[in-house]
């Protein structure tokens, strides 16, 4: 293949996504019939009786919404190498691991060549609307991106995460060069075995390259604060570096010495610029555009649990414009950024109907219902619409079938439509389903709080004391953020015993994303809050007050920014607290 990368021409991608926006409801049609023809001679489509129809009608009728769970045995034939296709027509050969952990473990989901490519379409789409408004001329980005080692599975397939999937495929980089977002740093920095090591390297080359910078960007918004938090620690040594040619001894991986000491030369002005512009700066303030004069925005996922970190990042931004990227799960792809113009916390999401076959379910309004209410009822969900029967102001819980072996997928994520883009929906992130703690790329669902809880309560047995009663708080007023943990014990506890109860809890949450994380600082210690004997009644009493029903009650095992009243209550009667020593 040739080395020479076309740039991408933006026109012709709007033009195409113009076309397919206008009829959106034919073109799911045609995207099912396709996903249907490739994928039918899958065990699992072959069980369920479609017979080779491929209209969405039939579709619905004879295959099953599903959970994850629904579908591990299937997967888990596929990582383990089964030779017969088992999800998909094409065999599967890469495994992303998300970084879901209800048991301690991350989800298995399928990855293949179809994925690649919707990534790399949105990865076009979102930046042929974000060159109209924002042009970048021929330069380089500063992202802080990094790539974890691949591993294989029992059955010989190639497992990572989604990110390093799509770093590590060869069409990453070429397309990247087309949309004229290459990467300063070398290889050997973003699939560097050491976080640290990477992340200093990156701001050496973005320093090194300040003047061709266009954009900086990461996955996630936290990543780039994180970033900058860390140059203000070591800024002084990054400009010995310059000063000297020098690569500091802090950086002991000798793929990434070797590289950097290739762009490393002694540049003894530059050091000089870069310590009286730091010097310069009012608390760190509009740090970005002074490093990198030319930047014309920074780009990365900032809706959802990224939105705390926006206040930080503009205040290392200046006037810079904050660009929300596109909008994807570990499963696949959903819609493109093509507004780029609103701030991150009003960024809309327009479904590109090729991508994957879509349904939504209606969200009803949770109301504190009067009396009682019956399983039945609770469970008679509304019925899945289309990608074009969705509703303006409506919330949805999204469905989707990919091309890589996902058949109406419930990806746990409810959204509102804002709006229409011609035919396709504009979807903004409201929450995730069953989502309670999250701080950034940390995911902790209501069960692993339980099990962590679980964990940490045995070791009061020998002290015949436990757990009555128990809830939790991610706390954003300090930096880090934090989880707090409300714990209501039987009787006396002594303070070593809970002080090993919180170091505990916070070994205990075994999310990928949480523990890498706290490793770095990113999240904050745990804090165990231990609250006085009938805390917990006074919420029930607080509940019965608002007109809840005995039998309906549950206590809230996460307690939100919204929930204030409870948030009260808990804090109003701490009697001690601990915080972990655990990382």
């Amino acid at each position: 293949m040739l080395e020479k990368t076309e740039i991408l021409d933006v026109d012709k991608v709007i033009e195409e996504f113009e076309a397919m926006t206008k009829d959106a409801e034919k073109v799911q049609r045609e995207t099912l019939k396709k996903i249907l023809e490739e994928n039918g001679c899958a065990e699992y489509l072959q069980n369920l009786g479609l017979n080779g129809r491929t209209d969405p009608e039939s579709y619905k009728a004879c295959v099953p919404l599903v959970t994850h769970k629904d579908l591990e045995p299937y997967i888990q034939r596929v990582v383990d190498g089964s030779s017969s296709p088992v999800l998909t027509g094409k065999p599967i050969t890469t495994i992303s691991l998300s970084s879901g952990t209800t048991h301690g473990k991350p989800k298995f989901v399928p990855f293949n060549d179809e994925l690649m490519e919707n990534t790399l379409q949105i990865y076009r789409t979102s930046y042929s609307f974000r060159s109209r408004e924002f042009p970048i001329e021929n330069g380089k980005a500063l992202q802080f991106i990094y790539s974890s080692k691949q591993s294989k599975t029992k059955g010989g397939l190639i497992a990572g995460t989604a990110t390093t999937n799509v770093f590590r495929n060869s069409k990453f980089k070429n397309a990247m060069k087309a949309i004229q977002s290459q990467g300063c740093s070398p290889d050997e920095v973003i699939f560097g075995p050491d976080f640290h090591q990477s992340l200093y390297c990156h701001l050496l080359c973005g320093l090194i390259f300040r003047e061709e910078i266009q954009l900086v960007a990461s996955t996630f918004a936290h990543s780039i604060v994180h970033a900058f938090r860390t140059f203000e620690q070591v800024w002084e040594e990054l400009c010995a570096d310059i000063r000297e040619g020098v690569l500091t001894s802090r950086i002991t991986s000798p793929s990434v010495r070797s590289a950097m000491s290739k762009l490393l030369k002694p540049n003894p002005e530059l050091a000089d610029l870069i310590h009286k512009k730091c010097s310069g700066l009012s608390n760190w303030y509009g740090l970005i555009p002074e490093l990198f004069p030319n930047v014309k925005y920074i780009y990365g996922i900032m809706t959802g649990s990224m939105e705390p970190y926006l206040k930080k990042l503009r205040h290392y931004a200046g006037d810079l414009p904050l660009l929300s990227a596109d909008y994807g799960a570990s499963e696949g792809w959903i819609g493109a950024n093509i507004n780029p113009n609103l701030p991150p916390e009003s960024a809309t999401f327009t479904v590109l109907p090729n991508i994957g076959y879509f349904e939504f379910i209606p969200q009803k309004a949770e109301e504190l219902v009067q009396g009682e209410v019956t399983d039945s009822f609770l469970s008679m969900e509304p019925k899945p619409v289309g990608l074009t029967e969705v509703k303006v102001g409506e919330e949805y819980e999204i469905i989707t079938t990919t091309f890589a072996g996902l058949y109406r997928y419930r990806l746990g994520d409810v959204v509102k439509v804002m709006g229409f883009h011609n035919s396709s929906p504009e979807l903004k992130f409201v929450c995730r389903r069953n989502l309670m703690l999250t701080i950034n790329i940390d995911k902790n669902t209501e069960k692993d709080l339980q099990l962590a809880v679980e964990e940490a309560a045995k070791l009061m047995d020998e002290e015949k004391q436990e757990v009555l009663d128990f809830s939790s708080h991610v706390d954003l007023s300090t930096d880090p953020g934090h989880y707090v943990i409300f714990w209501e014990i039987s009787g006396e506890v002594g303070d070593e015993v809970l002080k090993e109860c919180c170091n505990c809890l916070d070994r205990s949450f075994l999310d990928a994303g949480y523990v890498s994380s706290r490793k770095i600082n990113a999240i904050g210690p745990i804090e165990l809050r231990v609250v006085r004997k009938g805390t917990f009644h006074k919420i029930l009493e607080y509940y019965l007050g608002l007109g809840a029903a005995l039998s309906q009650f549950k206590t809230p095992r996460c307690v939100g920014p919204t929930n204030s009243k409870v948030l009260q209550i808990l804090c109003d009667n701490v009697a001690k607290t601990y915080f972990s020593t655990a990382f």
